[in-house]
């Protein structure tokens, strides 16, 4: 058995082998263009997407299965007939639409949002970018008043160009607050919301295929790629956990086969897959800003090679008054704040620019520690907690991450544990019964110096700030 892994991500996009012996190589890479065409908004060209997505499964050649992970709550517009888009992708971190959630927030719709989709009214999710674009782009609506509009995550676009069929999954349907987590289907509430004619969206099916073929062979996995890292981890029993420390940082716990119920929290509940006739749900939490911070820090000259910021020989930033609030694109989870601002707190003229880059990385440790917090107070958590992504591989922040969190981290020894869980997913759907075994974690650091109550208070103040500077 030999299945192609597709990493369809927010930067770029990346192909890998999996095969039965549990060798795991990748066979092509590619990086795209981001479009900053306005504040806070943030575009892709969705043809070059597509044509990063095919040429990846053509660099793999033979294989008997293809599986596509997406970037979650990016939506495409196109046309059915012709597949061609009307408009540029608009990627989960825009927030053009945070006039319209806000005010729906404020006539109390997000009642409605947490206990059909389970998820807050936010810029993030899709609904709002979809009215979005039938709102203000004419070409989507001459065509939608000829039946032929479709309006979907960037996974629907894929698989109607590759395939044919306009499909999307569980994972991804979560994703848009648009789906009832008590139905699995579209919910005519939620579409009443926000406009959306039920007719431009796809059909949604399992996270496993088969979701037809391109040519001879068939997509048998596709979901979102949080979840798929969350498989990739080996996330299997109620309580295991993964943040991905990627872009932004994003967190999720298996909550087991109920629908989560509604919490105080601030967190999402979502699908973590559906397969073999058995849905999987997840807790999920996100921080906007994490690799994105470091290297928007790295623009700015504050440091050259990111081995300069493996450790530090001063205290910790945070200890020292010295704080950073990694809010460049707003507040997620739990605030769900568009209006906070990034900002460092403390600063002197004796600052140095390792003082700074030690307070950045603490900042987006501490953010991330908040959602942790969130979730324990939800369920269950196991002891350890398992990272990658970019910043895993960070000495310094793993260490300050488990200090924070009083937990133990495990750091994955492989840095594509998206693009593995997506093969293993593909493998799954096309009926292995015993997966390849996982890669072995590189590293476990255990709290040594746990993050003081006092500090704590001092990172909860800055975010307060944050919050309240524009």
């Amino acid at each position: 058995m030999k299945v192609v892994a597709v990493d369809q991500g927010t930067t770029g996009t990346k192909a890998f082998v999996l095969d039965e012996t549990g060798r795991f190589e990748k066979v092509a890479g590619f990086e795209h263009r981001q479009f900053y065409p306005q504040a806070g908004w943030v575009e892709h060209d969705a043809e070059e997407l597509f044509r990063h997505v095919v040429a990846c499964i053509e660099a793999a050649g033979a294989v008997d299965a293809i599986g596509i992970d997406n970037q979650g709550e990016t939506i495409v517009a196109f046309d059915a007939k012709t597949g061609k888009p009307v408009a540029p992708a608009i990627v989960w971190q825009d927030d053009r639409t945070k006039d319209v959630t806000e005010r729906l927030k404020a006539e109390g719709a997000e009642e409605l949002t947490l206990s059909r989709a389970g998820l807050a009214l936010d810029p993030y999710f899709s609904a709002a970018k979809i009215r979005w674009i039938i709102d203000n782009v004419s070409e989507a609506q001459a065509l939608l008043s000829a039946g032929r509009l479709r309006i979907a995550t960037s996974d629907a676009f894929f698989l109607a160009r590759l395939t044919g069929t306009y499909a999307t999954d569980l994972t991804t349907a979560s994703r848009t607050s648009l789906m009832s987590l008590d139905t699995l289907d579209w919910d005519d509430e939620l579409l009443r919301l926000f406009g959306v004619p039920r007719e431009v969206l796809p059909e949604i099916r399992d996270t496993t295929g088969p979701f037809s073929a391109m040519g001879t062979t068939p997509v048998m996995a596709s979901l979102v790629d949080q979840q798929a890292a969350l498989f990739g981890h080996g996330c299997a029993r109620p309580g295991d956990a993964k943040i991905t420390f990627g872009t932004g940082a994003f967190a999720l716990a298996l909550s087991g086969t109920a629908r989560p119920g509604k919490n105080e929290s601030g967190l999402s509940a979502t699908v973590a897959w559906r397969k073999d006739g058995t849905t999987d749900f997840a807790l999920e939490g996100g921080v906007y800003n994490a690799a994105s911070a470091v290297n928007w820090a790295r623009s700015l000259g504050l440091f050259a090679a990111y081995g300069e910021i493996n450790s530090f020989s001063a205290p910790p930033a945070l200890a020292r008054g010295i704080v950073f609030v990694p809010a460049l694109s707003g507040l997620a989870c739990p605030h769900w704040d568009r209006n906070a601002a990034g900002l460092w707190i403390g600063l002197g003229l004796d600052t140095t620019k390792a003082d700074m880059m030690q307070a950045l990385l603490e900042g987006i440790a501490m953010r991330a520690a908040e959602v942790m917090t969130a979730m324990a107070g939800e369920l269950p958590l196991g002891s350890s907690i398992s990272i990658d992504g970019g910043l895993a591989n960070n000495p310094y922040f793993a260490q300050f991450l488990s200090n924070a969190m009083g937990r133990n981290i495990t750091v994955a020894s492989s840095t594509e544990l998206t693009a593995l869980g997506t093969a293993r997913m593909a493998m799954t759907g096309l009926g292995a019964q015993v997966l390849p075994p996982l890669p072995e974690p590189a590293q476990t650091y255990a709290p040594r110096a746990p993050v003081a109550e006092t500090l704590r208070a001092r990172f909860a103040e800055a975010v307060r700030r944050a919050k309240s500077w524009r």
